[in-house]
Order: structure tokens, then C-alpha cells, then sequence
């Protein structure tokens, strides 16, 4: 049986009104077009659905039955078209997003402030993740997009998009202060402990290809879960590290971080986006992701 959907909807009118007139008022049609639809639904169901009476209609024994599953679609129906139209005006929404730290403060926060102050009825989540495990988590479809750091693995089904570079710095204690007045070479600076990364991380990667260039072997002395927790260390003498620009201002002297001058130049690096080409994102993501690719 192969039942048109607006026969259905002409008779979820006419039962909620228990009114030919109202059911096509609200369908904004004529009272003989919705007669007729309910006609051909009786016949197509071989059965009378409505007893009709000079004041109003009254619903059959098997009227009643197809309203009580009709009115329940009709209402998963309604509900959806609101949430739609709600998402298309980005009243409503939600965004899962996979962020580095790094990526985070060097770029996402400015640009998830405004995008709250536009649309404060989207929800946003965004999860802490290294850049392989952000990738695992697009991957596994617990995020709508990745925004992280390079080097990235970018997956067979994935697209990459670079919002913008940034460049690191070196940086020591108070205690290491005398190593600001020249420029020191790579070797110079392994020479003194590092505080860095994880070896999970593609920032350890990154360094660790660097310093073999030069001929030099990274291993961090401490290693730290997240970037912003290097900071802290270095400020507390616990070795050099390397940060993005980003993380440092012009009062950082005054609290204790001293940027290094290196004789070798520190890799660029970017923020990327990374999401998924077989799903297309949400109404709310993708005004999201148009808003970071705008940074280009």
C-alpha cells in the first residue's frame, strides 16, 4: 500500500479540528479538494474514517486507531521542521569541535567568542585533544571538524585547510637569564634541560626532525601533558621551552619568561582545519568553519 503523505496530512487536519472547514482553512485549500481526499483515503484503506453530521465529524472506531498513530508521526514531523528551520536561522544547533591547546590560543578563542555573541542559541563543545588524537576522534565521528596544529596525518576521507601560521620562540627562567645576551646556536642550547611535550605528540615530532637536522638528539628532561603547562615550568627554572608567540606578551619579562635569540630558525608551523568529506557538516558547523576559513 502506497498511501500519499498529503492524504495523510489532510486527514490529521480534519480529525484534530473534527471540521472539513477548518481543515482546509488551516491547509489553506477548499472545503470539496479535503471531501475528496478523505474519500479517496477511505477507499485506499477500505474502510469510513469519519461519521460526518451537520454540526461536525466525529472519528470511526478505525478512525480513531489511524489518528492515534498519525497524530504521534504528525508531531515527530513538526518538531523537526521547527528544529530545522531553527538550525537554518541558527536559533538552535550544536558544534563538537576537536582543538589543540595550541590551536586553541593561538586562533580558536577570539573567533568561538564572536561566533557565541552572533548565535548564542548553538551550542558548542570543544574537547582538548593532541593533534592525533583529535584526528582519531573526526575519525571516529565524535567531532564535526578538527581545528590543530601541524604536521597533520590527514586521513584518505579527510580535508585540510591551513588558517594560519605561527612561529615559536625559545624561552627560560630567570635562572638561565644570562643566555639572553647572545644569539646561541642549537648546540649551545642542548645543552641545558628542556621542558617539552610527549613523545604522542606531533609537536615532539617537530622538534625532535629539527634538532636531528643539526645533528642533535631532543629528549625533554620534563615532559608536560598540554602546551600551556610549559610555561609554568620554565618560569619555575625547570628547563627551556619552546612556545608559540601567542602565549607571550610584552609584560612576559616582568613575570619571569625570557625569549631566547636562536642562531637556527624555529620550523613555521600552522592551524589547520581538518574535517571529514563524507558527511556534510551541520548548518551550524559549516557557518562556523566559514567563519575561521575567513582568516585566510
Amino acid at each position: 500500500m502506497n498511501i500519499s503523505y498529503d492524504h495523510y496530512r489532510v486527514f490529521y487536519y480534519v480529525a484534530k479540528f473534527q471540521s472539513f472547514t477548518r481543515a482546509a482553512e488551516c491547509l489553506m485549500n477548499n472545503q470539496p479538494n479535503v471531501t475528496r481526499t478523505i474519500k479517496n483515503l477511505e477507499g485506499e484503506l477500505g474502510c469510513k474514517l469519519f461519521v460526518r453530521s451537520n454540526r461536525k465529524v466525529t472519528l470511526t472506531p478505525e478512525g480513531e486507531r489511524l489518528y492515534a498513530h498519525i497524530s504521534v508521526a504528525f508531531q515527530h514531523i513538526l518538531e523537526a521542521e521547527n528544529e530545522l528551520m531553527m538550525e537554518k536561522t541558527l536559533q538552535s544547533g550544536s558544534i563538537s569541535i576537536g582543538a589543540s591547546e595550541v590551536a586553541l590560543h593561538c586562533l580558536l578563542l577570539p573567533i568561538l567568542k564572536k561566533f557565541r555573541e552572533l548565535y548564542p542559541g548553538v551550542r558548542i563543545r570543544v574537547s582538548n585533544h593532541s593533534t592525533p588524537q583529535a584526528m582519531k576522534a573526526l575519525k571516529d565521528g565524535l567531532v564535526d571538524f578538527a581545528v590543530i596544529t601541524t604536521p597533520v596525518d590527514v586521513p584518505e576521507n579527510g580535508k585540510m585547510t591551513v588558517l594560519k601560521e605561527f612561529q615559536e620562540v625559545a624561552v627560560c627562567g630567570a635562572v638561565y637569564k644570562e643566555l639572553t645576551e647572545k644569539k646561541l646556536s642549537l648546540a649551545e642550547l642542548s645543552k641545558y634541560p628542556f621542558v617539552g611535550l610527549g613523545s604522542h605528540t606531533k609537536t615532539y615530532e617537530i622538534y625532535t626532525e629539527w634538532f636531528a637536522k643539526h645533528g642533535i638528539t631532543f629528549t625533554p628532561d620534563i615532559e608536560v601533558a598540554t602546551a600551556d603547562q610549559i610555561l609554568p615550568m620554565v618560569k619555575n627554572d625547570l628547563g627551556i621551552g619552546f612556545v608559540p608567540e601567542e602565549f607571550l606578551t610584552d609584560e612576559s619579562e616582568k613575570t619571569g619568561i625570557y625569549r631566547l635569540r636562536l642562531k637556527e630558525k624555529i620550523p613555521v608551523r600552522s592551524v589547520c582545519l581538518v574535517k571529514g568529506t563524507e558527511q556534510p557538516l551541520s548548518i551550524a558547523a559549516g557557518k562556523l568553519e566559514k567563519m575561521l576559513g575567513s582568516l585566510k
